[in-house]
């Protein structure tokens, strides 16, 4: 593994000779401070004797063959399948997290797996991408700056599932190496953030933002929290944000139901208030999906005819509503009902 990236030892915190330096590392919004023998923050990221170490770095929480659009992404090799790896920690603490046994602590089961052996098992499997998800994949930037990096040798796809909370420095590193991601955007609330999830909201923003502006194919994801992010002011702002963003109408926004677990015990999301939150949204957005509730439908129409391009039923993916066509630029998915070429991801 290459050496840490990200550490650097404050000005203002200079060593006496002799002692070992206090550390901050700049992976993240927080820029923590972390003395010799501690980690910051996220658990993951420490100092060992003055020197950056991320003694986690390969430690593998979770590893699964999931259907894609779990991740979620929708219009990204809809009715695919992709290895998804899980890590341990994360640099937010959100009271409601649903992989909290994994993204709030590191004494939980897992292996050490090198990024050469990861890739080696993707390339010998049916598999041609790989997702880095479920915790907070962004910590461990230089275990998967190095994965992605061999991953695209190897013509095996990227996707990264996060939080998105990270430097411009670390993005500026991450985003060239991406094919596909989904970002959560927890709340358009800078105070939400900071007093009940310990994030940045500009920093989030600013990931999608240059996501985006990379060309990495890019899907949004909401968890809707009653009392906390349902209003119709943060609701309509986080659509117009995306909106403004992508002029093109090719964002998918997922909003997300909510259920209790770890340290939030509030009701769960309505369906009807969830659905009428997408129903909004779809004022100004073209591809809005509600889900996380039992009996919802989440089918991508055609956007010129209306026709259902794919069918969803929980995992259950009907894709016969797309024809793939090669075109100049290789093969692009059109509609099988009209024709028309439209903003779904083969490749």
């Amino acid at each position: 593994m290459r050496s840490p990236r990200y550490f650097s030892v404050p000005q203002e915190l200079s060593p006496v000779e002799g002692t070992e330096s206090t550390l901050r590392c700049g992976l993240c919004p927080r820029k923590c401070l972390i003395p010799p023998g501690r980690t910051g923050h996220c658990r993951v990221r420490a100092n060992a004797g003055g020197r950056g170490d991320i003694p986690y770095s390969g430690f593998i929480t979770a590893l699964a063959e999931d259907p894609i659009e779990k991740k979620p992404l929708y219009h990204y090799r809809p009715g695919s399948f992709i290895l998804s790896l899980g890590f341990a920690g994360c640099n937010m603490h959100c009271p409601f997290c649903q992989n909290w046994h994994i993204s709030q602590r590191t004494d939980t089961p897992g292996r050490y797996v090198s990024p050469e052996e990861l890739i080696a098992g993707v390339r010998s499997s049916r598999l041609a991408q790989i997702a880095y998800t479920y915790s907070e994949p962004l910590i461990h930037a230089e275990f998967l700056i190095r994965c992605m990096e061999l991953a695209r040798e190897a013509g095996v796809a990227n996707v990264l599932v996060s939080n998105g909370c990270i430097s411009a420095e670390a993005a500026a590193d991450i985003i060239p190496l991406l094919d596909a991601a989904n970002i959560d955007l927890k709340s358009f609330s800078e105070e939400t953030y900071s007093r009940v999830l310990g994030g940045d909201l500009a920093a989030v923003l600013a990931f999608i933002r240059a996501a985006y502006e990379a060309g990495v194919h890019l899907e949004v994801t909401t968890l809707i929290v009653p009392g906390l992010n349902d209003s119709p002011e943060e609701t309509e702002a986080c659509a117009a944000f995306l909106a403004a963003l992508d002029r093109k109408g090719t964002i998918p926004w997922h909003l997300s139901a909510y259920h209790p677990d770890y340290r939030w015990d509030a009701p769960p999301t309505d369906p009807v208030l969830l659905e009428g939150i997408a129903r909004r949204a779809r004022q100004v957005l073209p591809c809005v999906y509600a889900g996380n509730i039992a009996g919802l439908t989440n089918d991508t129409p055609c956007p010129h005819c209306g026709a259902t391009l794919v069918a969803r039923r929980a995992y259950r993916i009907d894709t016969r509503g797309l024809v793939l066509r090669q075109t100049d630029g290789g093969s692009r998915y059109h509609c099988a009902g009209c024709g028309k070429a439209v903003p779904l991801i083969r490749s």
